[in-house]
């Protein structure tokens, strides 16, 4: 599959190490003739076995067609995104399958605009290119325009080893700075309220940065799955199911007598939360702790703040900002959409329901050891456990379903159907159609990254918003 949120394949059938070779060439080609000068890009990798395969030709591509290559080996893809910044790159080249099973991989490019016009380098300002730029790669690929260069005028790759460290300074800097205090750890240590925390790293980019974060902490941090193998322990998408298992994270939380229990996907962007009783409490928490967390945290200062998700997120968002008087925008689904809209309101925080945190004070790449830091923050300042906060919160049932869709072009006729169907009712045909209600939404898009349908609605109970989803099901299946 190829889109606007990158490349992804089945390793060794439909992505090959030419395919990956051919596309990081057109990103070097694409970037090349935009910034008019050598392009300095940098490269990471989930972690995921048979990666490396994979990685050494992305960088021989990128090296090929004229771009001066780093390569930070196994990286979260928002440590990825830090170094980016910080090492005042043009781009970066991430291969990853995010939570795809062990058999996938993929690349995807995150782009730093602003070192393209020479402005100055004090934002943070990498992220993953607009939908519009992004079909310009695909464009390229596709045509096979690749400007290859001369064998003596081909860059040599650097390495750096750095990059975890630098991340887990810049989320306790802005953790620092959002709290008000000097040291973060102090902070948690005088609260007295976080002492174990288990961390399901899924043999992944984040095993090493985990094990960092935590070293030498207040924090007695028990890892699970961190030993950087690249082959899953379990199906790697951070769901309840996937989590559950005996001997899972929810075991080891409630065994362990533990304060919170992490789990991040392969390239750990996203992150799912388990609470002290070891019971999953879902992706869709994960954006709404950390809204609050940076939200309380700011006082009367979060009075008209604005924050960004998109239309698959719960309504538990709004609810939080509404609370302290910021408000909340909508975009499409995915991080780009997100992140757009993001840097062109000023947005304080951003995300989406599957986990994914965008703390721009961090990366403006979703980020799960921001999202981490930002939830023992509030366990430490409010003093409440990870249920009680919870359980504060607005409750509403989200169900989720998906149907196999061959091509994202299928999807247009019921998508039709159903804005007509609910025409009564307030519809957004921004990505795929969702239409909201008194008090229950349904949304229903063609995935970017995967070949399926996806059926999303939310309402006061569960069996409401199964009502919702049947009713949108029968919609759909109508000629």
């Amino acid at each position: 599959m190829i889109g606007v949120s990158g490349l992804r394949g089945i390793v060794g059938h439909s992505l090959t190490p030419d395919l990956a070779l051919r596309y990081a060439a057109s990103v070097a080609t694409w970037i090349t003739e935009r910034i008019g000068r050598q392009p300095f890009v940098l490269v990471g990798r989930d972690g995921r076995a048979g990666g490396e395969a994979l990685r050494n030709a992305a960088v021989a591509g990128l090296q090929a067609a004229g771009a001066r290559v780093c390569d930070l080996g196994v990286a979260m893809t928002p440590t990825v995104g830090v170094a980016t910044d910080m090492l005042s790159a043009d781009a970066a080249l991430i291969l990853t399958a995010s939570h795809n099973p062990q058999e996938w991989n993929g690349l995807k490019a995150l782009i730093r605009p602003r070192s393209w016009t020479n402005a100055g380098d004090e934002l943070v300002d990498a992220c993953a290119p607009s939908a519009a730029l992004a079909q310009q790669i695909v464009d390229r690929f596709h045509e096979g325009r690749i400007a290859w260069t001369r064998p003596e005028e081909i860059p040599d790759a650097s390495v750096d080893h750095e990059a975890a460290e630098a991340h887990c300074h810049r989320v306790l800097e802005a953790c620092q700075t959002l709290l008000g205090v000097d040291s973060y750890w102090d902070a948690i240590a005088r609260s007295r309220s976080v002492g174990r925390v288990v961390l399901d790293s899924v043999n992944s980019s984040s095993a090493a940065a985990d094990a960092l974060f935590f070293e030498d902490t207040v924090c007695h941090a028990v890892q699970l799955h961190g030993e950087a193998t690249g082959l899953f322990p379990h199906p790697p998408e951070p769901t309840r199911e996937n989590l559950s298992a005996p001997g899972g994270l929810c075991d080891a939380v409630r065994g362990l007598r533990a304060d919170v229990g992490f789990a991040q996907d392969p390239d750990a962007d996203r992150l799912a939360i388990v609470d002290e009783k070891g019971r999953y409490i879902g992706e869709e928490y994960t954006l709404v702790l950390a809204a609050e967390a940076v939200l309380s945290a700011l006082g009367t200062r979060a009075e008209g703040q604005i924050l960004c998700a998109n239309l698959s997120t719960s309504r538990m968002i709004d609810d939080v900002a509404a609370r302290h008087g910021a408000r909340v925008l909508r975009t499409p689904v995915g991080e780009a959409n997100v992140v757009e809209a993001m840097k062109q309101h000023n947005a304080i925080l951003g995300g989406e329901g599957n986990g994914g945190v965008i703390w721009p004070a961090v990366t403006y790449v979703r980020d799960s050891l921001s999202a981490m830091a930002l939830v023992l923050a509030l366990r430490a300042r409010t003093g409440r456990t990870i249920s009680q906060l919870v359980d504060a919160m607005p409750a509403y049932a989200i169900e989720k379903r998906k149907t196999p869709l061959a091509r994202k072009e299928d999807a247009l006729p019921t998508i039709r159907r159903i804005a007509r169907h609910f025409e009564n009712q307030r519809v957004d045909l921004q990505d795929g159609v969702r239409v909201d209600f008194s008090d229950r939404w349904v949304h229903v898009r063609p995935s970017n990254t995967e070949p399926i349908l996806r059926l999303i609605a939310e309402a006061p109970d569960q069996p409401s918003a199964e009502a919702l989803l049947d009713e949108v099901a029968a919609v759909a299946a109508r000629p």
